[in-house]
């Protein structure tokens, strides 16, 4: 299903963007360029006081968080096809052959390299002295940080189809939980690679072998005792993340997944709408569906906010209570397809054609 919800794909016409009365102004903190993604998703990473960004063409770079101001640009011999995964002492990319590169974060030097099984499109974590690497044959690998070598891995059966999105994961204390085709949501144990407990965000239907295509797409948020996913002609549902109880689960469809705060669960669907559900038991709070079929990221909650970008590079800024609009700012004309990432001081989102822009409400 590769470039099934890419911006060039016939669909149908997106929305015109309705008119804001009395519009709040958003301010540009900085901004920077890293390279072009063409058809991959690129997740910027935070850590510490610094933001990591990479590229199609290899390149790697270094931002203070602050100012956008670059400490380091690091060039690789690789065509890389995911984003970044980073804590204070490690950066981490990878290629669309299979090929893993940690770099030290104080200068950029490259650590070691490494190869998994198959293309990675999802961004590497590092957590518990480990690189945690999905690719997309359906296998999550464990690689020493300070090495690369492999500590375990864990494989499912690889689907005949796809939605080419990233599925990533979420480490929370010693548990890894990643979701999968055939809509599965899986409980790693963090250390060890073993099955904690495997639940159904839902079910696969259809006549055809298309129409049965039900992945867990985006990375799985946890919060609290929760954990929640989101999966493509399927559900959003939520689960006791410590032994995989079923919570509630909502008919829904997404390619990017499901967001959390306190209160609401957030969900961009596959037609542009954008959805906020109380996370105590999947009630429908409010939709917007004034963004159809612009190919929304996935939603960020911001205190008081929800930021949005869509397929042309604008940012929308909805109110987190009523999903009414409150603002717009333009990027670059690109598409926004990377979830929004948040800083100390906003927000950071970075664009198909390599722009990196922080902003606050």
């Amino acid at each position: 299903m590769a470039g099934c919800f890419g911006s060039g794909s016939a669909g149908p016409k997106p929305a015109e963007l309705p008119v804001l009365q009395q519009a709040r102004a958003p301010r540009m903190l900085w901004s920077a360029s890293v390279g072009g993604a063409e058809a991959f998703v690129f997740q910027p990473a935070l850590a510490g006081d610094s933001v990591y960004a990479a590229s199609r063409g290899g390149t790697v770079v270094r931002l203070d968080a602050s100012n956008g101001r670059e400490i380091w640009r690091q060039e690789l011999d690789a065509r890389l096809s995911g984003g970044v995964g980073a804590d204070e002492r490690t950066v981490v990319v990878a290629s669309d052959d299979g090929d893993v590169f940690a770099l030290e974060a104080g200068q950029g030097a490259l650590r070691w390299r490494a190869r998994v099984s198959s293309e990675v499109l999802a961004a590497p974590r590092v957590t518990g002295g480990l690189v945690l690497v999905r690719s997309a044959d359906s296998r999550v690998h464990a690689l020493g940080v300070e090495d690369g070598k492999r500590h375990w891995a864990y494989q499912r059966a690889p689907a005949s189809l796809m939605v080419r999105t990233p599925a990533g994961m979420t480490a929370r204390g010693d548990s890894l939980y990643a979701g999968f085709a055939g809509g599965r949501l899986v409980a790693l144990a963090l250390q060890t690679g073993a099955v904690r407990w495997e639940a159904a965000v839902a079910l696969p239907k259809g006549a055809t072998e298309l129409e049965r295509v039900t992945d867990v797409v985006g990375d799985p948020v946890v919060i609290g005792r929760e954990v929640c996913a989101a999966a493509f002609q399927g559900k959003v549902a939520c689960f006791d993340a410590h032994n995989g109880s079923p919570l509630w689960a909502r008919d829904m469809s997404s390619v990017t997944g499901a967001s959390a705060d306190a209160r609401y669960v957030y969900v961009s669907d596959d037609r542009g709408a954008v959805h906020a559900l109380e996370r105590s038991n999947g009630r429908s709070l409010w939709k917007q569906d004034r963004l159809a079929h612009r190919q929304l990221s996935l939603p960020l909650p911001l205190d008081a906010q929800i930021v949005v970008g869509d397929l042309q590079g604008y940012v929308h800024f909805l109110s987190r209570d009523a999903g009414v609009f409150l603002a717009r700012i333009a990027t670059d004309g690109s598409a926004v397809r990377a979830a929004p990432l948040r800083l100390p001081a906003g927000f950071l989102v970075q664009t198909r054609d390599g722009g990196l822009f922080a902003l606050a409400p």
